[in-house]
């Protein structure tokens, strides 16, 4: 039943797509074998290069922004009594909150004309218009996905500090350890392998980000926030090209799927070398 329940969600669609991106269609449900012209449309394609980079850029920003607000938000929260309970519901409630809501709620957050945010920037003398500036459009995605995500990295860390023993804490007092010594030799490498999670799950979900861009500026102003997503449903809803739409959501697999095992197995080797 597993085996059936995973061909029918994941393989089957992922078939159709495959089908999709080595044939082409002139419509009456007629296709013609097209071989691999798609993907070197869409590999020679300026367009999807843009893209690829914006996404690269976006992962990175996030993560070496959301990784250390994480540890560091974890390290500030309790470990014993009635504010733990308090500190991590505080701490998922961005996490309950739907895709497309998170959009909405800082599509009208950051409007110059009612949103608290934009107003308050404009008051400030920052002439702040995500709509019409591809700065601003990206600075408001940014703090948006920080805004929404942060708590993932937080609860994951919290989660490896609080599982570390007080054996360590006590041999470091004893030796009279500084708050650093403390984090840099028992803390950092005890959420070693959460901060891994933390990282790849990041990665993952920021480079197939989606809903939230898409409703704040719609990819715009112009091209500025069009990720590869975005990019790839407007050719295939938009321009209702199926074949490169096919052979782009391939590629985009395949480059989540490549980079994702390359960290995972950096990481790992690397964690079996200190050890």
């Amino acid at each position: 039943p597993v085996l059936l329940l995973v061909a029918f969600s994941a393989v089957i669609p992922l078939m159709t797509v495959v089908n999709y991106s080595v044939q082409d269609t002139f419509g009456n449900n007629e296709f013609f074998w097209a071989g691999t012209e798609w993907f070197k449309e869409v590999l020679e394609s300026d367009r999807f290069h843009e893209s690829l980079l914006r996404n690269l850029a976006f992962s990175a920003l996030v993560l070496l922004i959301q990784i250390p607000l994480g540890i560091l938000v974890a390290l500030s929260m309790p470990r014993r009594g009635v504010w733990v309970s308090v500190c991590l519901v505080l701490m998922a409630l961005p996490l309950l909150i739907p895709w497309n809501v998170v959009g909405t709620i800082w599509q009208v957050f950051g409007r110059s004309d009612i949103g608290m945010l934009g107003r308050g920037l404009n008051a400030l003398g920052w002439d702040y218009n995500y709509g019409q500036d591809p700065f601003d459009a990206w600075v408001t995605v940014i703090l948006m996905d920080v805004w929404h995500w942060t708590s993932l990295v937080v609860l994951l860390c919290y989660a490896g500090l609080v599982s570390i023993p007080d054996a360590y804490y006590q041999a470091a007092r004893i030796d009279g350890a500084s708050k650093w010594s403390v984090f840099r030799y028992i803390q950092f490498p005890k959420m070693g392998r959460v901060l891994q999670i933390a990282v790849l799950l990041r990665f993952m979900d920021s480079f197939m980000i989606y809903t939230e861009p898409f409703v704040v500026t719609g990819g715009g102003p112009g091209s500025a926030t069009t990720f590869l997503s975005i990019d790839l449903v407007k050719t295939a809803i938009g321009q209702f090209d199926l074949g490169p739409a096919a052979a782009m959501s391939i590629i985009y697999f395949l480059i989540v799927l490549l980079v994702s095992w390359i960290f995972f197995t950096v990481t790992t080797n690397a964690a079996a070398e200190r050890s």
